[in-house]
């Protein structure tokens, strides 16, 4: 497929690319600092600036593409992570105005363009947990893309919007348009680095409901995305199949949300932030357990 991918230079997005190019898909890169990395042209453009956004998906994905004298090949898929990525970087408007207008831009012009696959990155932190004022319980565990999501931040409410105007532009359109609640994103070197200190103070991950996603998972998750057709607009949960703990799932919930109802029963360490959907849905078989890099002592 030819892949018009926004924010691929970010920590999610550089390793969802190279998946991308492993799986033979051409990408052009759209971000505001270039990617260094084989196979991918990168085009500097402004999600918040609509006309960059509808002239950015009528160019080439590289020089080679005017050798045919065709004119200008159509993208077949559009992949949209560019944002302010949390809380606490920008203030809060900026945020919240960068994140909505940015994907508003990005979608109204893929589905303008004709472009039937679209698929955005929504967050973890929709569920209300991750940047609340306080400790705040969820309503309910699992978590699960049914869920009545009530952030209050400016970053997960930037996203709750995104997803409600992802579902008016499919309504509109009737083209595929799936949104990603990414978990905490791990890079390869920082399980070594992070999960030791996160295993003896099981406590700093409650605000992420103990979830994560390895960054090359992820790409996996992109890539069926990609491949699964006429789903029309649908919410994924986008984390691993066990919670970035070593305490049992029932404990890990009554001990850090004691009192917070189990919608149903869990396995022995499997993920209160649910992937169950990804699995039964698109086919997701993880492929980077922590377990495979973190020794645990016993």
């Amino acid at each position: 497929m030819r892949i018009f991918f926004t924010g691929g230079s970010g920590k999610a997005g550089k390793y969802a690319i190279q998946y991308l190019l492993d799986q033979g898909h051409r990408v052009l890169n759209v971000d505001l600092k270039p990617l260094d990395l084989p196979g991918i042209h990168n085009l500097i453009a402004d999600i918040t600036d609509s006309g960059q956004m509808f002239n950015a998906m009528t160019s080439y994905a590289g020089f080679d593409e005017m050798e045919a004298g065709t004119g200008v090949p159509k993208f077949d898929a559009v992949v949209h992570f560019a944002a302010v990525p949390r809380i606490l970087i920008n203030p809060d408007n900026e945020t919240f105005r960068v994140n909505t207008v940015g994907t508003y831009n990005v979608i109204e012009a893929a589905v303008k363009l004709g472009i039937k696959k679209i698929i955005i990155a929504s967050s973890e932190t929709t569920y209300g947990i991750c940047f609340s004022d306080g400790k705040t319980d969820p309503k309910s565990l699992p978590l699960e893309e049914d869920y009545d999501v009530d952030p209050m931040d400016s970053y997960g409410l930037s996203k709750v919007v995104n997803e409600q105007t992802a579902r008016s532009f499919q309504r509109r359109s009737g083209f595929d348009i799936y949104a990603l609640r990414i978990g905490n994103v791990i890079e390869p070197h920082e399980y070594e680095l992070l999960f030791p200190h996160y295993f003896k103070h099981p406590e700093v991950r409650r605000r992420n409901a103990f979830c994560y996603i390895d960054a090359r998972d992820l790409g996996q998750i992109v890539d069926l995305c990609l491949k699964k057709d006429g789903l029309g607009y649908q919410v994924f949960n986008a984390g691993n199949d066990h919670n970035g703990a070593i305490i049992p799932s029932k404990e890990l919930a009554a001990r850090f949300f004691p009192g917070v109802p189990l919608t149903r029963d869990l396995e022995e360490h499997e993920a209160l932030f649910s992937n169950r959907k990804i699995k039964e849905v698109l086919g997701f078989k993880e492929q980077h357990n922590w377990r495979k890099y973190v020794k645990v002592e016993k």
